[in-house]
């Protein structure tokens, strides 16, 4: 197996990393910043400074644009919306590039890469139809719109999804939408015009056949942000958690992706590459806090000493870079099966990076606060909100538990 990332790959890591650190590190904290200071004040915190649509302008003219299309797209989708070269990444390649992406909590949105679009629109190229590629995805793809995932439910644990107990029924040509979803990203946006829903239809079907994924306008009747939810203390603006109740809501049958009962194939199709996705930016979010801890910990001293000379500071710091580098290959590993195709393998190697990563970049990063002192709670510094972003990901795109136990049954399997 070989893991060197292609030349194209090395250029637009390269640029990306560049475009980063001379567009967006300067103005990033300020834009933050705005953001409370208009929370604080009572203002609308969620309508995106107008620099961010100036960012991905800059972003877009220089070719660094939807660098997550998969490499099987290479045609006029890729061509008349992607990235310099006419055609998509493979996993191996966009691996280091969205690393670099992950040291900034704004890259991703600037460079039209974020979390669920880039989920959102994998569905609609894998899966959707020209009708509804033309109404939904090329908007996405040109950052016009926004979009969100509704699945998971507060009522049920949602762990494990055939608990889900909304409902996508189908009543003659149109489907009648019930029930509650929450932690759907991208709601709090004013440019979120598409859900993407996933729902019970058929109780009877064979367990993975029940379900339903359908296109759902967020102006139609019957849809209600209820209520906008911070994750311990954070509401990620401008693009947020929210709880969204379904009412009655009616949508044409032909919302429907792939067709009725074809959900749980549609989610493992979005999610092992997207869970590769939010790995590698995880990996460079561990990279830039070991970054600013290592540097704070040359800066300070303490009873006499530098910081990184004080008690066992200097272990910890190289117990973060090789815990650092290991995951890095795991996921790369996990990269370069999905682009052999999907297998148990493959699938063995997402669960692993999603438990690994997300563990090794928590215990980094509050390395990083503890050697920031008091300094490293407080916003002064992104290491606060970065500890929050991991520890969320232990949940999002299913917990700990569920990968482990994708893994042992795996393992297990083997010696049957």
């Amino acid at each position: 197996m070989d893991f060197t990332p292609s030349a194209r790959s090395a250029d637009l890591r390269d640029r990306v990393r560049d475009f980063v650190a001379a567009e967006l590190d300067p103005v990033e904290g300020e834009l933050h910043a705005d953001i409370a200071r208009r929370r604080a004040a009572g203002g609308d915190p969620w309508t995106p400074s107008p620099v961010i649509a100036e960012l991905q302008e800059k972003a877009r003219a220089q070719g660094l644009w939807n660098l997550f299309l998969p490499k099987e797209h290479a045609g006029r989708y890729a061509v008349d919306f992607g990235t310099d070269g006419g055609e998509g990444l493979s996993n191996v390649d966009y691996a280091p590039i969205a690393e670099v992406m992950g040291r900034s909590a704004l890259a991703p949105l600037v460079f039209n890469c974020n979390a669920p679009d880039t989920g959102n629109m994998e569905v609609l190229l894998r899966y959707g139809s020209d009708d509804q590629r033309a109404q939904w995805l090329e908007p996405l793809l040109r950052a016009e719109i926004r979009s969100a995932f509704c699945m998971t439910e507060p009522a049920v644990a949602s762990s494990d999804a055939t608990n889900m107990a909304a409902t996508a029924v189908l009543d003659g040509d149109e489907v009648v939408i019930n029930g509650t979803k929450w932690w759907s990203t991208g709601v709090g946006n004013p440019d979120c015009k598409i859900l993407v829903f996933m729902g019970l239809t058929d109780p009877e079907a064979q367990r993975h056949g029940q379900h339903t994924m359908v296109l759902v306008p967020i102006d139609t009747p019957g849809v209600t942000v209820d209520r906008m939810l911070s994750t311990m203390g954070y509401f990620d603006e401008p693009l947020g958690h929210g709880q969204v109740s379904f009412t009655d809501v009616r949508v044409p049958a032909s919302n429907i992706l792939l067709g009725p009962g074809r959900a749980f194939e549609i989610a493992q199709g979005r999610l092992g590459p997207g869970r590769v996705h939010h790995c590698m930016r995880a990996i460079g979010l561990a990279e830039r806090a070991l970054e600013l801890g290592v540097r704070r910990a040359l800066e300070r001293e303490a009873f006499g000493k530098q910081l990184a000379r004080l008690g066992g500071n200097a272990e910890r710091i190289a117990d973060a870079r090789i815990a650092i580098n290991r995951s890095r290959l795991l996921v790369l590993h996990a990269a370069w099966l999905l682009d052999q195709g999907m297998s148990r393998e493959a699938l063995s190697a997402v669960s692993e990076i999603k438990v690994d990563v997300p563990n090794m970049a928590l215990s980094v990063i509050d390395l990083a606060i503890q050697l920031h002192g008091g300094g490293g709670l407080s916003d002064d510094f992104p290491l606060a909100a970065a500890w929050v972003g991991a520890r969320s990901l232990r949940l999002a795109d299913g917990p700990d538990e569920v990968h482990r136990n994708v893994v042992a049954r795996i393992e297990l399997g083997k010696y049957k």
